[in-house]
């Protein structure tokens, strides 16, 4: 979906009043979902969240997160609900049999680095990632999702977003209301700098929370000095075209679309026209890439990141404690 503007335009505008009664019965519901025990799965669970719709580097964080666990000698296994695929799972993701229409893109990206599970029963598929040979679950995505209890649970968030106008969908990004979601957290994970996400992280540490500072590097030899149009279907677009512009990319024009996009041969056809156009080559996403038509998605450049640390030690202890605690 792409957010509707008045979610970055403060908890007064009159769509998010008119929208509050909604929104107070959908939060009401999510918060006593999330209260919800869950099933204790038979090994390690370490789940990265977001409190708001929309996306904030959580798949980053995952694998992140994955390579810090097998360094602390653990075998971990990606489970996803696999958003957007028409699988209900549990399957183990096969990038080289699935597509984005059957598991999800955000699956596919996790599936290159590590055994991969898409499940909407998420307690069968953690099943299903110990019957794959893994000691550690690591959840992308789930913090609102009751059916297995978690470790460690991290809420990540985009600096620049924060949590908008700080109202619950529809009145805003919300997915619970904050302070009924803060007791099913145990740190956050800030990506990125802005006035927004240090709002949340007062309110992180005020609950005695720790807040892990960390930053999506680009792989700028990618795309530095190319004449590029860039164009995304994630969460924000706008961050990835900055990120672009940063790395060196000389960017002749830009097009966002709707988060998981699912591209149709007229919205590739424009593209490729108007990049002929303006002379220059396509660019985009690792994650809008497995959503294109393979024949396209060779001639398409991606820009990679990868999630950094400012101070890995910090997250280190806290998911070493995790598991020590099993």
């Amino acid at each position: 979906m792409r957010p509707p503007r008045f979610w970055d335009a403060g908890p007064d505008h009159p769509a998010a009043r008119a929208l509050a009664p909604l929104a107070a019965l959908y939060g009401a519901a999510a918060a006593r979902r999330m209260d919800r025990p869950g099933v204790r799965a038979g090994c390690p669970v370490l789940c990265l969240g977001n409190v708001t719709l929309g996306g904030a580097g959580k798949t980053p964080a995952a694998l992140a997160l994955a390579a810090l666990l097998r360094d602390l000698g653990r075998r971990p296994a990606f489970l996803s609900r696999g958003y957007g695929g028409r699988l209900p799972g549990p399957v183990r993701v096969d990038p080289a049999a699935h597509g984005a229409a059957d598991v999800g893109d955000e699956p596919l990206l996790l599936a290159r680095h590590g055994p991969a599970v898409v499940a909407r029963d998420r307690v069968a598929g953690a099943a299903l990632c110990r019957d794959l040979g893994a000691d550690a679950v690591v959840m992308d995505d789930g913090l609102q999702n009751p059916g297995l209890a978690k470790d460690l649970s991290l809420a990540v968030v985009d600096a620049g977003a924060g949590h908008g106008n700080g109202r619950v969908f529809p009145a805003g990004p919300l997915r619970a209301p904050l302070d009924r979601q803060w007791p099913h957290v145990a740190g956050l994970v800030l990506v990125g700098d802005g006035a927004p996400g240090e709002a949340v992280a007062r309110a992180a540490a005020r609950r005695g929370l720790p807040v892990h500072r960390a930053r999506l590097v680009p792989d700028a030899a990618a795309v530095a000095g190319r004449r590029c149009l860039a164009f995304a279907g994630i969460g924000r677009p706008q961050k990835f075209f900055a990120t672009l512009a940063e790395a060196g990319a000389d960017l002749a024009g830009t097009r966002a679309f709707p988060d998981h996009h699912p591209y149709r041969a007229a919205d590739l056809a424009a593209l490729a026209a108007e990049a002929g156009r303006l002379g220059a080559e396509l660019v985009t996403t690792e994650k809008d890439a497995v959503r294109l038509p393979p024949d396209f998605a060779a001639r398409v450049p991606v820009l990679p990141v990868r999630l950094v640390f400012a101070d890995p030690e910090a997250l280190r202890a806290q998911v070493s404690g995790a598991l020590a605690s099993r």
